[in-house]
């Protein structure tokens, strides 16, 4: 699996924090995730989220953009909030500020008429909360729709001509590795273009929370979410599927003390796995146990941050594995992506 290079799209998020939801899974709290509250969102807010975005000094009109409605189930608003929400978005699609729209919603929650209505708009991709492709996580997460409606609704959406996201989340009440690894294997099947992991968090107020203090219910610990993450963004990367999301977003009300109750939460949790996930592809290129004392590292040198690691986490690694001492690392275009080169600073030879 080579380093993906493309740059990312400039994306605007419109968060609309459990509207349209029929219900509230046990893991939910959106209000706290998005750092907004419950309030309904309206057409003047999304423009002025849109002018207050373009007006940023961030804003790259050089970058594929994009506006993305977050945090609720889009297609389950009525007609007529559907209709606002994406006509205030429409004047920008047509001036050239954005290329496109894309949404978030249930895998029960799309039909014919509601795809018609959006795709008119200028929505291009569809993302689906599918969390988990096993019936009975799906029940005891109280998610309301089965495997079956996750294949339905992905077939419904490629004859619409729509881009395709999977989100899912490893460590839900009932779920373990063998059962998530099934569900990648039912994602794979589906074929989506991108797909998020967001490993299950212990949010308070959730019944999740309640479940955790019952002990009806334990998380996945830091160093398993990882493990899971990274195995299961190889493989569906590996088969041309992006993951283009790895760990909840944070924000400032979610961050307060006693917020996050329990569970695998990391700042900077994506970068704990792509540099894990970098780690095995480079693993080949690094020295034996024995054959040098202090070494030097190459490295491409968009890649020089991931061989680092969070707080040079990689580079100890790396030292654990060959038993030398890294003196430096260094970048170096030169090398291939996905590889690295070794100086041998020092040689010691192995002692009888």
């Amino acid at each position: 699996m080579s380093v993906r290079r493309t740059e990312r799209p400039l994306i605007v998020p419109i968060f609309i924090p459990n509207m349209g939801c029929p219900r509230r899974c046990i893991f939910c709290q959106q209000e706290k995730i998005t750092a907004q509250s419950n309030r309904a969102v309206n057409g003047r807010y999304v423009k002025e989220t849109i002018d207050q975005a373009i007006k940023s000094p961030r804003f790259d009109s050089c970058r594929e953009r994009e506006v993305a409605f977050y945090g609720g189930t889009f297609t389950s608003l009525s007609i007529n909030r559907m209709t606002e929400l994406l006509e205030a978005v429409n004047p920008y699609l047509r001036q050239g500020f954005f290329g496109s729209i894309r949404v978030s919603t249930r895998p029960d929650e799309i039909d014919d008429k509601r795809l018609d209505l959006i795709k008119g708009f200028g929505v291009s991709t569809v993302e689906l909360g599918v969390q988990s492709m096993d019936d009975e996580v799906l029940r005891l997460s109280q998610r309301g729709h089965t495997v079956r409606d996750t294949f339905e609704s992905v077939n419904l959406l490629k004859r619409h001509g729509f881009k395709v996201g999977i989100q899912l989340m490893p460590g839900l009440p009932g779920d373990s590795q063998e059962i998530f690894d099934r569900t990648i294997e039912e994602v794979i099947r589906l074929r989506p273009d991108i797909a998020r992991l967001y490993p299950a968090i212990v949010i308070n107020g959730t019944e999740l929370a309640r479940w955790y203090h019952d002990k009806k219910y334990e998380p996945l610990t830091l160093e398993e979410a990882i493990r899971i993450c990274q195995e299961s963004c190889i493989r569906l990367e590996s088969k041309g599927i992006r993951v283009i999301r790895i760990g909840l977003m944070s924000s400032p009300s979610l961050l307060q003390e006693g917020q996050i109750v329990a569970g695998p939460w990391h700042k900077s949790f994506g970068f704990l796995v792509r540099s894990s996930i970098h780690q095995k592809m480079i693993e080949p290129y690094l020295l034996k146990p024995g054959q040098a004392s202090k070494i030097g590292l190459r490295a491409p040198s968009r890649e020089v941050s991931v061989i680092r690691g969070y707080k040079n986490r990689g580079l100890r690694l790396i030292e654990a594995k060959t038993g030398a001492k890294i003196v430096h690392i260094k970048p170096d275009d030169s090398v291939p992506s996905g590889q690295v080169r070794v100086d041998v600073i020092n040689f010691e030879s192995i002692r009888q």
